[in-house]
């Protein structure tokens, strides 16, 4: 072995061992400088050693003498840097070190990742974020999150967590790692964990746009739309022009009720992308939330101008309840359908849009079929235990007694203004939030995600084999504890009351599972039960093609269980707080519409006000997919539409049971 392979040797041990022992690097670095003094190599290897195991000044010394020897050294630049801003040095001297590394290297990847720290750390938010964007542009794909990415990408999220949590047990400031095991949580919609994640991505890596994208999002799936804008507005600093962040800032502002400045985004985004369906279709949305139904309409058919096969916007149509296809669109869809290579999802929505053309052509039999074509198709990709919600409501009986909440009596926020509607999807809950939001004191907001997220927060996360900490968690709250959460509930909902009025309502409906949380949060706030007979309830969700959440309605078997499951929730809050939820049929609002309203008034404590009866008159934003039929005076046909399939129904009724017959 000649003199100079055995120096290589010692030299690649000592690199070997700058991760796993910094310490044991910087002594055999030492031997071979006894050896060889001056040697540049190991006096590289030296300095980094000393900079790892915690010596940053005797690495600043060493990597300012190789500075000096070696200037054009874009490595010994963005060590130098590195050893600075170890020490502490977040100024001149290391800015300066690093800048001299990129103009010596542009394609120096590590240095324009230290280079976006160091911005950060000196709060030049639009600087920090342009150098990460270099790095990672720079910066080679990992190979170790490879095989994590792919089990992402085929929605294997339970594989993709193990593999990323045992990559960061390694190394716990891997931020790519972090927001890949954040997505995940995105796809298990655990949001509070994916928030966690993201968030901590940011703290380590605040020029990570990505992340921050990926944050943004996560907030957009609970609707949490004010924390969005400060991250969507950094995003747009980088990339004004970027069609993705300025459809979510419209959303954000949408959300918020400011739908001109909403409209005014979708109404660039067409102008500037005319040939891409997506802007067209959220256009399309928010023409329809504002009612301007006839523009909406026009903006879906130029969704399917540029991609007949593209569900969302027939189905978008469909959901207007006012659209009556014609002979040459429903010969348009079947074409589609027809076709092998279609799109899983657009098969889907396509399925329930036949279903519904065809029962507004009075051809039941084929509709049924369409719509349990639809459903079935999207009950094979969605994540749905039923026994979970059941296993929640024995949870909730067990807890929430009587004496529970005269134990209570008193606690939480004395503010009366919220008025909850809950229940199921199709059982009036708008048409009952649209006759509220006719009154002169009322707000009507949007189905607020505040109260879920909370009880998320709180525990309620069902993993295989372990029982959610919520509902019992509750218990373990104190009173000045369950008033913060009611005045951090009020704090929240704020943001969405535009108009200002004394009260407002949160018509979320699946907070008919957090009715015990209200009570200790918010004891004088409404509950209103909006309810619908069991088999045109069930059937009306069936038909009912839902974006996201409400997996429960994709099968008989799943809305029986679920509606049956509701009930029982409902009957033991009647049994321990006799009197509190006040109960709306629908089938009694279409019998006797204006003693309905005015017993709805009175339990709310609202004077009678005419207006709530011409309820179709206010020209409020309803974002539901009942925006079209509250905006018309009382919506009757839905009581027996469900006869018009009921040769189809038994496997329903059998799953209903004795409901049925209610």
């Amino acid at each position: 072995m000649t003199l100079s392979s055995g120096v290589d040797f010692k030299l690649i041990r000592v690199a070997s061992l700058l991760e796993s022992d910094p310490a044991a690097a910087a002594r055999e670095a030492v031997e071979i400088l006894r050896d060889h003094p001056r040697h540049a190599a190991a006096l590289l290897l030296l300095a980094s050693a000393h900079r790892r195991s915690g010596n940053p000044q005797a690495a600043v010394a060493e990597f300012g003498e190789l500075a000096a020897a070696q200037p054009d050294s874009a490595v010994i630049q963005l060590e130098l840097a590195r050893a600075l801003r170890a020490q502490g040095h977040e100024d001149a001297r290391a800015r300066v070190a690093l800048e001299k590394a990129v103009q010596l290297s542009p394609d120096l990847a590590e240095a324009w990742r230290e280079l976006s720290l160091l911005h950060a750390a000196r709060g030049d938010a639009a600087a920090c974020d342009a150098a990460y964007a270099r790095f990672e542009k720079l910066a080679p794909e990992d190979p170790r999150l490879a095989e994590a990415a792919a089990a992402l990408a085929n929605e294997r999220f339970a594989a993709a967590e193990d593999l990323l949590k045992r990559l960061l047990e390694r190394a716990p400031g891997d931020a790519a790692a972090l927001r890949m095991l954040a997505e995940a949580a995105t796809g298990r919609e655990d949001f509070t964990q994916a928030e966690r994640l993201l968030e901590e991505c940011l703290r380590l890596v605040p020029g990570y746009s990505r992340a921050r994208l990926d944050l943004a999002l996560v907030l957009h799936k609970q609707l949490q739309a004010e924390p969005m804008l400060p991250l969507l507005e950094r995003l747009l600093a980088l990339e004004p022009g970027n069609p993705r962040y300025r459809t979510l800032q419209a959303a954000a502002l949408s959300l918020l009720g400011r739908v001109d400045s909403a409209l005014a985004i979708h109404e660039a985004l067409v102008s500037e992308y005319p040939q891409h369906e997506q802007a067209w279709l959220n256009y399309g949305h928010t023409l329809r939330a504002v009612g301007r139904q006839r523009e909406a309409i026009g903006a879906y058919h130029k969704c399917l101008e540029i991609d007949p096969a593209f569900g969302e916007a027939w189905l978008s149509m469909a959901n207007l309840k006012t659209v009556r296809f014609s002979d040459d669109d429903v010969a348009a869809m079947r074409t589609q359908l027809a076709r092998e290579e279609l799109r899983h999802d657009d098969r889907a929505l396509l399925e329930f849009t036949l279903g519904k053309a065809l029962e507004d052509a009075g051809d039941f039999a084929a509709s049924f079929e369409h719509y349990a074509r639809g459903n079935a198709l999207r009950r094979e990709v969605v994540y749905y235990q039923g026994e979970s919600v059941t296993r929640h409501v024995e949870r909730t009986q067990a807890l929430y007694t009587r004496e529970f909440f005269t134990a209570r009596a008193g606690w939480g926020s004395p503010s009366a203004e919220p008025i909850f509607i809950v229940g199921l999807p199709r059982a009036g809950s708008t048409l009952l939030e649209q006759i509220l939001a006719s009154h002169s004191e009322v707000e009507g907001t949007r189905e607020l995600t505040y109260l879920p997220r909370l009880a998320v927060e709180l525990g309620d996360f069902e993993e295989p084999g372990k029982t959610p900490a919520y509902p019992a968690s509750v218990a373990r709250l104190s009173s000045a504890e369950l008033t913060a959460l009611g005045e951090r509930y009020l704090a929240q909902a704020r943001t969405h009351r535009v108009l200002g009025r004394a009260r407002f309502i949160d018509k979320m409906g699946s907070n008919f599972l957090q009715i015990g949380l209200i009570q200790l949060m918010l004891p004088n706030a409404r509950i209103i039960d909006a309810r619908r007979a069991p088999l045109g309830c069930c059937f009306a969700n069936f038909k009912q093609h839902f974006h996201k959440g409400l997996w429960f309605s994709y099968s008989f078997e799943d809305l029986a269980r679920y509606y049956r499951d509701y009930l029982t929730a409902m009957a033991h809050f009647d049994t321990v707080l006799p009197g509190r939820i006040h109960h709306v049929n629908y089938e009694d609002v279409i019998g006797d519409f204006e003693g309905e309203v005015r017993r709805l008034l009175d339990y709310c404590g609202l004077r009678f006000e005419e207006q709530c009866l011409r309820f179709h008159e206010n020209r409020r934003v309803v974002a539901t997919m009942s925006s079209e039929q509250v905006r018309r005076p009382l919506y009757t046909e839905a009581l027996t539409q469900w006869r018009n399939y009921e040769p189809w129904l038994g496997p329903l009724k059998d799953a209903l049971g004795d409901l049925a017959a209610l």
